[in-house]
């Protein structure tokens, strides 16, 4: 019988024999593509999978998605506004689909998963070429040769992740940061979140199968990485040789060229003292953590299936703050979840008064059908909703622009990452602590770390000069 690793092989190799023949069979047409990717950075990450593979077969990038041979729509089904973008999007493929019968239209990602989206493309969305999920990304170039033989709409959804396959093409958005994914799916299942549903339960790469794309990664010359899971505080799940995240951190900090290590997403309940120590002496793991608290009514933490109380992560804050000094802290909050009152939404002030983020992610609650929030009583009413929203807003622009100052008159290191976009004079780049500096300085600056002192700050940004 073959065993896991012998079978993930195999996956790889069909997949590259596939790629191989459709470079064969297309190379004379010249054809081009375009991706949008909707969500979160996993989806990002997913996507340069996608473009590594369309890249090895023959495929360009387009500019515009309107002048491509195919469109890849990878999709987000967090948030409804996401799915409304995604149909918008394939109702206009339909007009430019009858200019060029050739286009072939791919739809991908979490939005897949569900069977009433399935049913909505098979019914509404008959020019749809491709529809795949979560679980089969690496599936592309096999998916292509099936439609391209076929003439009909492939619809490959799995329900359940089967192989992790990740010996293929990818193509990165630049050549010094990598996302490396560290683990798939979640066993949360928190009452808001359809992610569990959509990706599957939680499971973890094999830390030797991490730590040689890494190290591969290094000797491209990347500086960065981000280590991507819904939930990388809980990593080890169903590994034959327990390894915590922490010892894997550990491992990463010991690769030569590697500069920073980010992480994200982490959940309260799993972060461990452990954890917090390896963060406090490493010299390469970056001075910022997300760490999301949704709410801060312990009742509506509860209702949430979060596993924890305010007191609690205020706690673990406070503890974190301590050990790892100016570390900034950046959080998601949901405002408006069913059963919220005012009470309950004053104790959300009160946390993100306390704990001062350098940064903060605000929603609306949002209803997504399939989860337990969603047929809960006692549904906000929105226009209350919006209210304390932008109360909440007021507030966490505030300290975000207070924590901003702070840094003004200091020096720090900034990897340069991109020409700025407002103004040609400047290039951007990011603090270890996640701050996003603005610099003047030419494309030579790009892909280096460099000390800067800041200069000026605004709510969102900060402005710096190079220190001779």
């Amino acid at each position: 019988m073959k065993n896991e690793v012998e079978i993930t092989q195999e996956q790889a190799d069909i997949q590259n024999s596939i790629i191989e023949r459709l470079r064969k069979r297309l190379e004379s047409k010249k054809l081009t593509y375009y991706i949008t990717t909707f969500g979160c950075q996993m989806n990002v990450r997913d996507s340069e999978k996608l473009k590594g593979i369309l890249e090895k077969i023959g495929y360009t990038h387009a500019k515009e998605e309107k002048n491509a041979d195919f469109v890849i729509y990878n999709t987000c089904c967090v948030r409804e506004n996401a799915e409304l973008k995604v149909y918008g999007r394939i109702g206009f493929l339909k007009a430019v689909k009858r200019k060029n019968p050739n286009l072939m239209i791919a739809v991908c990602g979490c939005m897949m998963q569900q069977e009433t989206v399935v049913e909505k493309i098979k019914k509404s969305y008959r020019h749809v070429d491709i529809v795949f999920g979560t679980h089969n990304l690496y599936k592309l170039a096999e998916l292509i040769e099936n439609r391209m033989d076929s003439r009909r709409t492939i619809f490959d959804i799995w329900t359940e992740h089967k192989d992790i396959v990740e010996d293929l093409p990818s193509i990165r958005n630049n050549p010094f940061k990598a996302s490396v994914n560290i683990t798939y799916g979640c066993n949360n299942y928190c009452s808001y979140c359809i992610v569990p549903y959509v990706r599957g339960r939680e499971r973890s790469r094999k830390p030797e199968d991490i730590m040689h794309e890494i190290r591969a990664l290094a000797k491209e010359g990347v500086l960065e990485i981000m280590l991507l899971g819904q939930n990388v505080n809980s990593y080890g799940v169903g590994l034959e040789e327990e390894t915590s995240f922490a010892e894997l951190l550990e491992m990463i900090e010991e690769v030569e060229g590697i500069e920073r290590i980010r992480f994200m997403t982490s959940h309260p309940k799993d972060l461990s003292d452990e954890l917090i120590a390896t963060m406090s002496k490493s010299k390469k793991i970056c001075n910022h953590l997300h760490l999301p608290f949704q709410s801060g009514s312990s009742k509506v933490l509860k209702a949430m299936n979060r596993k924890y109380t305010k007191e609690q992560y205020i706690e673990l804050a406070n503890k974190i703050k301590k050990e790892c000094p100016g570390i900034a802290l950046s959080t998601d909050i949901i405002i408006g979840f069913p059963g919220e009152t005012e009470e309950d939404f004053l104790d959300t002030l009160d946390i993100v008064s306390q704990i001062r983020y350098d940064f903060a992610y605000t929603f609306v609650y949002s209803k997504r059908t399939g989860t337990p929030a969603a047929t809960m009583e006692n549904q906000v009413d929105e226009k209350i909703a919006k209210e304390r929203f932008n109360r909440l807003l007021e507030q966490v622009n505030q300290i975000s622009y207070e924590k901003s100052i702070e840094h003004v008159g200091k020096t720090y290191q900034v990897l340069v990452e991109e020409k700025n976009s407002q103004n040609a004079e400047l290039v951007s780049g990011r603090l270890s602590n996640n701050h996003l500096v603005h610099i003047k300085g030419n494309s030579e600056l790009i892909g280096r770390l460099i000390d800067i002192k800041i200069t000026g700050a605004k709510s969102f940004y900060l402005t710096g000069e190079i220190v001779e």
